[in-house]
């Protein structure tokens, strides 16, 4: 195996290993945790083919996750409100000094949160949107 496909390798396991580790973590935090989950195992099971037993069953939590973020008027609201709430708290703690963890490293990442949820609300609503337009109803599968 040439050097860089070793090179390859490794930033694909480390990137896989990275996503799934942040999501997991999400899966608690506020974030998207199910989709970085599935992320990661995608790019683990690239290089690992046994994973890919998980990918479905992980790909259909999110994909259900997502289209029931944007399944009502109040459930877009509400993760609205909660992207802006996260970009509010994201400016404070990196401008408030005597708060716990303050700093810019919390604050950017609260506002990187509230940016990322902002996007998969987004496409989420567009998916379930076309999917309606087309006659369909959203399903768990792709």
């Amino acid at each position: 195996m040439g050097l860089g496909k070793r090179m390859k390798r490794v930033l694909v396991v480390a990137g896989g290993a990275i996503l799934l580790v942040v999501g997991v973590l999400l899966l608690v935090l506020p974030g998207p945790g199910l989709l970085l989950v599935l992320a990661g195992l995608l790019l683990l099971a690239s290089e690992f083919p046994k994973l890919e037993r998980y990918v479905d069953p992980v790909r259909d939590r999110a994909m259900k996750a997502a289209e029931d973020s944007v399944s009502s008027p109040l459930r877009i609201a509400g993760s609205v409100l909660a992207g802006l709430a996260l970009l509010a708290a994201g400016i404070v703690w990196g401008t408030v000094r005597s708060l716990p963890f303050s700093g810019w490293s919390t604050g950017s990442s609260l506002i990187l949160s509230s940016v990322i949820l902002f996007a998969l609300l987004g496409w989420s609503y567009r998916r379930v949107k076309s999917r309606r337009n087309a006659g369909t109803t959203p399903s768990r599968g792709a």
